[in-house]
């Protein structure tokens, strides 16, 4: 199974295989998704620690090594490396969407200052790249990062990050509702289970974006 049969879903059971991708590197960005500290600490609670472990397994042995590669590639072909945050421009967090206000899982309080809202130093922006934060789960209608693609003449943007279901899902449908060409890197994605992440690339895939391995993306690339 390859990208053009995998992550079927329901309506898209049947339908024929999509046509080869050409992605002009000239019109084509990475865009990286909210690999921040938060995500990457250990819970201090052992119940929660050991649910969260395959979470953090994945990020560390395959999302986090997967999204370097790919900064590095794109780096070396000379295209644009984008990277997204979440964090609040104020202390108090007023300047949150509602959804980072509710209560629960996710409610999030990240001053753009603190450590706890900072990418991972693995992922870390290079001299001059573009660095979005935003208060809302789509880095595109939460930023102005809609210009700035249009601004460098971009029409494919190659997503990685978390979460599959929730940040990364957001962007890809707000970027395709724009009428971008979006490509999902599965194993530069992750949700908070294996089982939510294969159902969002399932919802996802072939309607709002295409799902590809880092593997076939190189490969369509010359990466």
């Amino acid at each position: 199974m390859n990208w053009k049969t995998a992550y079927r879903s329901f309506y898209y059971a049947q339908a024929p295989e999509p046509e080869d991708l050409v992605l002009n590197p000239a019109e084509t960005a990475l865009l990286c998704i909210d690999v921040q500290n938060l995500y990457l600490e250990i819970p201090a609670d052992p119940q929660e620690a050991a649910r969260w472990f395959p979470f953090h397994r994945r990020m560390r042995e395959i999302v986090i090594p997967t999204t370097r590669g790919l900064q590095e590639a794109f780096r070396a072909k000379g295209m644009d490396v984008i990277h997204a945050r979440i964090a609040c421009l104020l202390e108090d967090g007023r300047d949150r969407s509602l959804s980072q206000k509710k209560p629960g899982w996710n409610a999030l309080l990240l001053p753009k200052d603190s450590a706890a809202s900072q990418l991972v130093p693995e992922l870390a922006p290079l001299p001059g790249e573009i660095v979005v934060t935003k208060t809302t789960d789509s880095a595109l209608t939460g930023t102005n990062l809609r210009l700035i693609l249009a601004n460098l003449g971009v029409r494919n943007v190659v997503l990685t990050g978390i979460f599959t279901d929730q940040c990364v899902s957001s962007t890809v449908r707000s970027l395709a509702d724009e009428s971008f060409n979006v490509i999902v890197v599965e194993d530069g994605c992750t949700a908070g289970t294996d089982e939510l992440h294969r159902r969002e690339l399932e919802i996802l895939n072939m309607i709002y974006c295409q799902v590809l391995t880092s593997v076939e993306l190189r490969a369509i690339m010359g990466l």
